[in-house]
């Protein structure tokens, strides 16, 4: 049995596994990288196996980095199934649309696939249920829930004297939105995220600090820009806003504009999937809507979102992308950022060579469509929001797992890598890998 990393080793983005064992080859995620321009032209690149040779391919979760490429299989002649979470599945449409919608009329970067080329995939699809064994004759597999976002799973798959334990994305449980991550028992093989292997999440109140940000610019009459991801954080911001609102922590007049396409589709997922919620955490708001609050204001497109600009007064805008790689959120940090009544809250993790990694590090400007833009607002950092597990969480999900003789480190920069490895070590008598990208092992 052999295993082909196809992506995400030695970087956080374009996750990929192809699993070969005697005629069965089985596709886990198929993601886009994203980052530098290095990076993203890997998605370009052509593919290195058969995709009419596949069988069967399993879905981690919708986030781009995990399905971002998957469409290109329909191109090439894939005809098998793919297995995912119903969440998951309203979710990755919502995700391959948009990703295509821009595709199309950007034309920044090369079309990749089309609208059609999405739904043809989506045709494909098998939903399953957490625990629901999959019986696909030479190999059994269960999805386990990894709490990460709505739907997403870690995947466990037997095959013959073998099983293996794909991590996905693992969740910074507990978490308030979605139930906490669940523990796989037994494998011989871990192929194991390590996004955040190197550091812990600070010991801070993410609630304290937003409402303090919010709060002072209600004072300055200034801005608050939060870049978010569309998926989980877009969802959990507008929950956490709720409830200040209600509790009258914040003012109720205080404008939060949602400059978020995606993020708005995303949010009206979450409220069809309830029975996913964290139950002994998550507290509805006072409406029958947990994710609305008096002046939430949706922006319905382009022209809407400029207009924000001459709108006097304090205002908080979230908006995508999370990292700052494209969308409204930019045309917004040109237009804020050189004001110092600016706030910038970054409340997710920021891959390398992107905008949000330059400000987090401390860059006094950075270039935006050609210009050149002055960062003279204040930048805040949240990381215990993020919705990876950190060292500390990802140590505890392997130790839970028994009969560990191989370890493959994915997702997550080689720094961090190469310390979780170390930590891992310190208790573990398997074998610990850092693949890297297409290299083929046996197992």
């Amino acid at each position: 049995m052999q295993i082909q990393f196809l992506g995400a080793a030695g970087t956080v983005t374009g996750s990929s596994f192809l699993l070969t064992n005697n005629n069965q080859k089985i596709l886990i995620d198929m993601g886009m990288f994203q980052g530098s321009r290095e990076l993203e032209e890997l998605n370009q690149k052509p593919l290195t196996f058969a995709a009419n040779e596949i069988n069967t391919v399993f879905l981690t979760h919708a986030h781009l980095d995990h399905v971002g490429r998957m469409p290109i299989l329909m191109k090439h002649g894939f005809a098998g199934s793919v297995y995912m979470t119903a969440a998951t599945r309203e979710i990755a449409e919502v995700a391959l649309l948009d990703a295509a919608k821009i595709m199309q009329t950007e034309h920044e970067k090369p079309i990749l696939y089309t609208e059609e080329d999405v739904f043809s995939l989506l045709a494909h699809t098998k939903i399953v249920s957490y625990g629901e064994e999959i019986n696909l004759g030479g190999f059994t597999a269960l999805f386990r829930d990894a709490g990460h976002i709505l739907g997403s799973a870690s995947i466990e798959i037997h095959l013959g004297e073998h099983t293996l334990a794909f991590s996905g994305d693992l969740g910074n449980s507990p978490e308030e939105l979605v139930k906490p991550t669940e523990y796989i028992k037994l494998a011989d093989t871990v192929i194991m995220e390590s996004t955040y292997g190197d550091r812990n999440h600070p010991d801070e109140d993410p609630n304290e600090v937003i409402i303090g940000e919010i709060k002072k610019i209600e004072g300055t009459g200034g801005a608050l820009l939060i870049p978010s991801f569309s998926v989980e954080r877009t969802q959990a911001l507008l929950h956490k806003i709720a409830h200040f609102k209600a509790d009258g922590k914040i003012s109720h007049e205080i404008p939060v504009y949602l400059d978020s396409p995606m993020g708005e589709a995303v949010t009206e997922i979450y409220k069809k999937f309830p029975s996913l919620y964290n139950a002994e955490l998550f507290s509805d708001s006072k409406s029958h809507d947990p994710f609305s609050f008096p002046d939430l204001r949706i922006v319905a497109n382009y022209k809407e979102s400029q207009k924000i600009h001459t709108e006097a007064g304090a205002k908080v805008i979230i908006a995508g992308s999370g990292m700052m790689t494209g969308g409204r959120i930019l045309e917004h940090a040109i237009h804020y950022l050189p004001l110092s009544t600016t706030s910038l809250l970054i409340v997710g993790f920021q891959a390398e060579n992107t905008i949000g990694r330059q400000i987090e590090e401390g860059a006094k400007s950075v270039a935006i469509y050609g210009q050149e833009v002055a960062v003279n607002s204040q930048v805040i950092m949240i990381h215990s929001m993020s919705a990876h597990a950190d060292k500390k969480l990802l140590l505890r999900w392997l130790k839970e797992i028994e009969g560990v003789n191989k370890i493959f480190l994915v997702h997550g920069e080689n720094t961090s890598r190469e310390a979780l490895r170390r930590e891992i070590k310190k208790f573990s008598r398997g074998e610990v890998f850092l693949p890297h990208l297409e290299e083929t092992v046996e197992i």
